[in-house]
């Protein structure tokens, strides 16, 4: 029996950014990470909730989960422009275009440049 005057405390959901990463079968061959947001009352409820999510968005394209999913706490009530809605730190002793050319900009990145709406791989 509860005490008079206590509420039972009831989780709030907040907002969480999750990195899931896939690889993509043949004829791509390539690897894509894919933030989402999900509203949850704890990190491992948005892992939970991504990671149910990514399976099916493998099963739909020809693509594999492979099982690494991170979060981000948003921490803010409403999301509007300029909301950080992914961090990662990374510790390197790469200088800043090693570290740039290692994970970002390798050559084989399929990105727009910002011209053209679909994507490419970048120097073609």
């Amino acid at each position: 029996m509860r005490k008079r005057g206590k509420k039972p405390k009831k989780s709030k959901a907040e907002w969480y950014a999750v990195r899931c990463l896939f690889h993509w079968k043949e004829p791509h061959d390539s690897y894509e990470e894919r933030i989402t947001i999900w509203r949850a009352t704890s990190l491992a409820e948005a892992i939970e909730l991504a990671e149910q999510e990514a399976a099916e968005y493998g099963e739909a394209g020809p693509c594999d989960y492979l099982n690494l999913a991170q979060a981000y706490h948003l921490g803010d009530e409403a999301i509007q422009s300029g909301a950080e809605v992914f961090s990662l730190l990374r510790d390197s002793d790469l200088e800043p275009k090693a570290y740039l050319d290692t994970f970002f900009d390798t050559g084989t990145e399929r990105q727009a440049d910002g011209a053209e709406d679909a994507p490419r791989l970048k120097g073609n």
